[in-house]
């Protein structure tokens, strides 16, 4: 009889929890995963700064896009959201469109040079606002 083998790590998804809008996507992602009895892990980067350094993420960089780690890989931005859409029903068509050469470029300039930079905007403005009151 051979023993049984460990069951692979579920993917960790690492998202800015701070981040309103962030917030709001990962709960759905989350409750579809947990409906449909797929296996993720949630890591909100606001509040796990001493995990983060393991996967040698900072809080800054990872609150500056979406993560996931998936078999020892780091994804991030894009890359990352089409590994998690791939995962989740009525997500993985998407996953696949998003994935095409052309519409993938298109993703990366939209979300790498206009969302992801305006969303660490807001953040880092949140959080300049929060260390004011705190005086």
């Amino acid at each position: 009889m051979s023993p049984k083998a460990a069951p692979p790590e579920a993917p960790l998804v690492v998202y800015n929890g701070s981040c309103p809008i962030c917030s709001r996507e990962i709960e759905a992602y989350r409750r579809l995963a947990r409906r449909s009895g797929i296996a993720l892990a949630f890591l909100d980067a606001s509040r796990a700064e001493p995990r983060l350094a393991g996967l040698e993420l900072d809080p800054d960089r990872a609150a500056r896009r979406l993560h996931l780690v998936e078999g020892g890989r780091l994804l991030a931005g894009v890359d990352a959201f089409a590994a998690l859409w791939a995962r989740l029903p009525g997500w993985r068509l998407l996953a696949r469109f998003v994935r095409l050469p052309g519409v993938r470029s298109l993703a990366l300039l939209v979300y790498e040079g206009i969302l992801a930079p305006l969303l660490h905007r807001w953040h880092r403005r949140r959080l300049s606002r929060r260390g004011a009151a705190c005086r």
